[in-house]
This record gives C-alpha cells, sequence and structure tokens, in this order.
C-alpha cells in the first residue's frame, strides 16, 4: 500500500488546495489520539488519508476504507500533502511519476452510483466477479462487441491493467466496477443478463461466509439472468467445488451442468498455473430457466427531520451493535470534528455488509464518501441507524 514514513505529523490550515488535491478537514479518532483522518478530493473521488502517529515517526498513507480505484489518485495526495505541510519524509514507496497516458484517456471505471441511478439497457449485459488479470474479460468484450461487460474486481493493480488494456484494445463495451460483486447483484435489474462468470475466486476455506458462492448470490443471479442465461463457476479447489455443487443442488427446482477439465477460449494466468501443476479444474454452470419479476426497491437515505444526540452520546456509540431480523449495525469507531462527531460503521446483511462513515455536523447527517447501495436490508438498516444517533 502507498505510504509515506514522516518524522513529524502536521495539521495545515483547512479547508486548503494544493496541487489541485483538495484537503477538506480532519477527524480526530476520539479513542485513540494517534489517528487521524484527512478528508481528501481529487479528481472527482472521495476519501480520507490516514494518519498514525508512532513514537518517533508518524505513517501516512490512505484509508482503506474509502480509497479511490486510481492508486495515482493516492500518489498525488500523499505528496500533495506533504507538500503543502512541509512534512519530513524519512522513507517512501511513493514514485514521483506521471498518471499512464493510458489510464488518463480511461473512462471504462465507473461509480456504484453510475449503476444505481441508471442501470444501462441497450445491450445484453455479462458479468465478471473477480476477473483478475482480465484475460477472459478482454477476450468476451474483443469478441463479443454488441455485448456490455461489467468487470467487477477490487485489486487495484488488476483494474489499472485492465483498463490501459481496454484504451489499447479500442473497446468500448467494457465497463470496471471496484465493489462488492455480492452487494452489485442485488441493484441489477431483472431478467437482462447473460452470463456471470465467477472464474477461480478465493476458495476461502477458513471463512466460507466470504464466499461469492452462495444461496443467497445464487437467488441473486437467477433473479437478474435472462431465461437460458447462465452462472458459470470455474475452480481448482476441490473444496469449493463440492460445497458450490450442494449449495446449487440445494435449490428445489434448478438446472446443472458439471464438466471437469474442459478447456475454454482463453485462460487464466491461475490456471495456466494449475494445469502445469496437473490439478483438476471444475465447471459448474446453472442454466436459469426461469423469468422473475421486476425488482422494486421502496425508501430512500433522508436524514430530513433528524435531530441528532449530543456529541458525547453520539461517542458513546463506539462498538456498539443493533441487530434487526437480517441484518445489523456496528460503530466500530468514533472520531471527533471541529464542528461535530463522525462515525464508522458497518451495516446492512451480516455476509455482505456496506463499510463507511457517518459525518454529523451542526445538526446536518451526510454519509460518507456516498450512500449505501440502496437495497432492501440497507433501507431497514438506515431506519435503525435514524433511531440510533436521534435518540
Amino acid at each position: 500500500m502507498p505510504h509515506l514514513h514522516i518524522k513529524e505529523f502536521k495539521t495545515i490550515e483547512l479547508p486548503a488546495v494544493q496541487d489541485e488535491v483538495h484537503f477538506n478537514f480532519i477527524a480526530d479518532n476520539a479513542n485513540h489520539q494517534d489517528e487521524k483522518l484527512i478528508a481528501t478530493e481529487y479528481e472527482g473521488e472521495d476519501f480520507f488519508l490516514l494518519v498514525k502517529e508512532e513514537e518517533g515517526r508518524s505513517l501516512l498513507k490512505t484509508d482503506k476504507l474509502t480509497r479511490p480505484a486510481s492508486i495515482y489518485n493516492v500518489h498525488r495526495a500523499l505528496l500533495a500533502y506533504a507538500k503543502a505541510a512541509g512534512l519530513e519524509v524519512i522513507a517512501s514507496n511513493v514514485p514521483q511519476t506521471q498518471k499512464n497516458v493510458h489510464l488518463q484517456t480511461a473512462s471504462a471505471l465507473k461509480k456504484i452510483d453510475y449503476f444505481a441511478n441508471d442501470f444501462p439497457r441497450e445491450k445484453e449485459v455479462r458479468i465478471e466477479v473477480g476477473f483478475g488479470s482480465g484475460r477472459h474479460l478482454l477476450h468476451q468484450a474483443a469478441n463479443n462487441p454488441d455485448i456490455l461487460f461489467i468487470g467487477i474486481e477490487i485489486h487495484r493493480p488488476s483494474i489499472e491493467q485492465v483498463l490501459k488494456q481496454v484504451v489499447i484494445q479500442k473497446l468500448d463495451n467494457v465497463m470496471v466496477l471496484d465493489y462488492d460483486a455480492r452487494l452489485f447483484m442485488e441493484l441489477v435489474p431483472s431478467n437482462i443478463v447473460g452470463a456471470i462468470y465467477v472464474h477461480f475466486p478465493v476458495p476461502w476455506d477458513k471463512k466460507p461466509h466470504r464466499r461469492v458462492i452462495s444461496t443467497s448470490f445464487i437467488q441473486e443471479a437467477r433473479r437478474v439472468l435472462k431465461e437460458g442465461g447462465t452462472l458459470e463457476l470455474r475452480t481448482d479447489s476441490e473444496n469449493y467445488y463440492a460445497y458450490s455443487y450442494e449449495t446449487f443442488i440445494a435449490f428445489p427446482k434448478i438446472t446443472l451442468q458439471i464438466k471437469k477439465n474442459h478447456d475454454i477460449a482463453v485462460s487464466s494466468k491461475y490456471e495456466d498455473r494449475w494445469k502445469k501443476m496437473e490439478k483438476n479444474i471444475y465447471d459448474v454452470i446453472m442454466v436459469n430457466d426461469e423469468i422473475s419479476p421486476e425488482l422494486v426497491i421502496e425508501g430512500d437515505f433522508s436524514f430530513e427531520g433528524s435531530s441528532p444526540r449530543s456529541a458525547d452520546e453520539l461517542l458513546a456509540l463506539h462498538n456498539k451493535t443493533i441487530r434487526f431480523d437480517g441484518g445489523f449495525i456496528h460503530f466500530e469507531r468514533v472520531y471527533k470534528l471541529t464542528n461535530g462527531v463522525m462515525l464508522r460503521i458497518s451495516m446492512g446483511s451480516f455476509d455482505r455488509p456496506e463499510h463507511l462513515y457517518l459525518i454529523i455536523t451542526d445538526n446536518r447527517l451526510s454519509y460518507y464518501p456516498q450512500l449505501p447501495l440502496r437495497s432492501p436490508i440497507n433501507l431497514e438498516a438506515h431506519k435503525h441507524l435514524l433511531k440510533a444517533v436521534n435518540g
């Protein structure tokens, strides 16, 4: 992760702008004086820089929860703050380089709001979950120009590698999203997706609740897929194959195709590695044979009429958990602002929660850096959050 080791952290008068990077406010961890967050905005992306103060030196890096998809933007923000505050840098892994020429013109990277506000319907949609090196995603897009491919990935170097190739290959039918695929599926309209690819997902043998394939994911896949559309799992893991088969077959009615050691048009670098090791490759393909009702989600994330508790009462929410049918809210950390309080929360369903911040200043409440995904479980969590912060 990009970071600067600095001799001593120094604050600057905010808001401030340095080299086109905006620094808006600082949040101080109410329970750990050695941690601060700097609200940063660059090229339309809002995120925090994280300050960890240590004996004899401090660490300046990006906050994992809000970090932008562009690694270059993180580099730019770190260097800009160091310059604005006159920080003495002891060690750094941040290159002082220009943005890659291909990334300068890349437009395929989208935010979740792009899909939540007006999901693209002009073409058939296919979704790849965890595209890694992007070989399969790029191959499919190049050979199917009339189909829109949405690639979902959280590994930043992989995202930038694919964005470069999209520009180099002049592909106009690829969109890339840095987001939890399990949450993304909840906003996809019904009956519009031709195929969902889940190739070589992380097995998560010790944390099975983190697996992509689950009963809820399969349910959402059946809803979003066209009649005849497919959910295609490809894995080298015997455990993942067995677990997935059992999860699929538990449905009262389902159509499955099982394949073993079948080649496909393009293989990933992982598959090449497994084949050299003579590992078995399993395919579990679900064929959707039903038409689902249209997706209808009612409600919003308004804070209208809110009258928040006192700052001390809000800070006392630290480490509290609220549970309700199907979901929860957990107050992970609390921060002091010059004119209010900020809460770091996880909310929504137990197996695929949202992680974000709630800013409360001058009796005004807002989510940061963006609204939660507009899903039924998150809307229900929002109602419980209102009760908690308003008393």
